[in-house]
């Protein structure tokens, strides 16, 4: 691809992990509904209602006070995406004029993402904060990150791959697993947040005094109902907000394992010592960020920064898994002793 290709994928990439972070510091300051309308803010496209003639107008047309503050945040928000989603249209665009050399298509997905997020943001503001509406948001986020980051991998991968020592079917298996345990993570992790169910244990290894507390699993984990609602329509028990904290807490120990055991292995190849470096940091942050939410009951910077810390450790899982998988697809092709690279043959 051409070098304005790699230059927007990089704008992009960096562009997206502000968003994902932007959008937990906007839904963590009770700023979602800083807006009641959507692209604009209070009818309007460009900035939010301060000067009193526009307030009043707005609070008579919208039926709701006006709070400056939050609506910036949203509408910096949004701002942010507008713009990464003009540079996802970029790649797409610049992807689709060198189809003859390349297939276009993780592009074409992507900007079908961006699209999807667009609507989930506007279903966000107009179902107002519906957990399973607020969660797909985060996890398309995610998806727009994790595809960003692949793309700029495939960008920024060696035109001819070194030497490569073996890779075993075991560890791919465990590569595949740990990509699989973070995205279940970040799941949970989205399905807390959307349930401010954050700060219901504020003890940590234990929550509320008990190693196993009463938990409420069915109401938890249904997910068709409005926020601090059961499906009925009755207040959401607090067993069930316990359930939705404790099982995240309890699945970040299948994550400590399996994505700590890549790291180590991966550390154990010098080949690929750096992915699993880059791997155990991230990990180790992010175990950290979560202690530390609990045990100081969720300042805001950082919860901002404990979803971050899972967009940082999403993106070194991704470049782990990817060079285990392209090391092993190396390994079959050899250039010909006497031949000219491109009359390269497979083994």
């Amino acid at each position: 691809m051409s070098r304005s290709y790699r230059l927007l994928a990089s704008l992009a990439l960096v562009l997206a992990l502000i968003v994902v972070s932007m959008g937990a510091w906007v839904r963590l300051s009770d700023a979602g509904l800083g807006c009641p309308d959507w692209p604009g803010c209070y009818g309007q496209l460009i900035g939010v209602p301060e000067a009193a003639h526009e307030v009043t107008r707005a609070e008579a047309a919208f039926g709701k006070p006006v709070e400056a503050p939050k609506a910036w945040k949203e509408m910096i928000h949004r701002y942010a995406a507008g713009t990464l989603g003009l540079c996802i249209l970029g790649l797409a665009v610049l992807a689709w004029r060198q189809r003859a050399r390349r297939g276009p298509w993780l592009e074409i997905v992507l900007l079908a993402v961006v699209i999807g997020q667009a609507l989930l943001g506007m279903l966000t503001v107009t179902k107002l904060l519906k957990p399973v509406i607020v969660t797909s948001h985060l996890l398309g986020g995610m998806t727009t990150l994790a595809i960003l980051a692949l793309l700029w991998l495939r960008e920024h991968r060696p035109a001819r791959p070194a030497a490569t020592s073996a890779t075993s079917a075991g560890l791919r298996l465990l590569a595949a697993g740990a990509l699989l345990a973070v995205l279940v993570q970040i799941a949970l992790g989205g399905w807390v947040s959307s349930n401010y169910a954050a700060a219901i244990c504020a003890d940590f290894p234990t929550c509320q005094g008990s190693w196993w507390p009463e938990m409420d699993t069915h109401h938890a984990f249904t997910l068709d109902r409005e926020l601090g609602a059961t499906a009925s329509g009755a207040l959401l028990p607090g067993a069930a907000l316990t359930a939705i904290h404790f099982t995240h807490r309890l699945f970040a120990g299948v994550v400590l394992i399996v994505v700590g055991g890549l790291g180590v292995l991966l550390c154990r190849q010098p080949l690929l010592r750096r992915h699993g470096m880059a791997l155990l940091a991230a990990l180790a942050l992010q175990i950290s960020l979560g202690i530390a939410n609990v045990l100081l009951q969720l300042p805001l910077p950082l919860a901002v920064a404990h979803n971050t810390g899972a967009a940082l450790l999403l993106c070194a899982t991704l470049a782990a898994v990817a060079r285990v998988f392209e090391r092993e697809k190396a390994r079959g092709r050899v250039p010909a002793a006497g031949f000219p690279r491109r009359f390269e043959v497979v083994r």
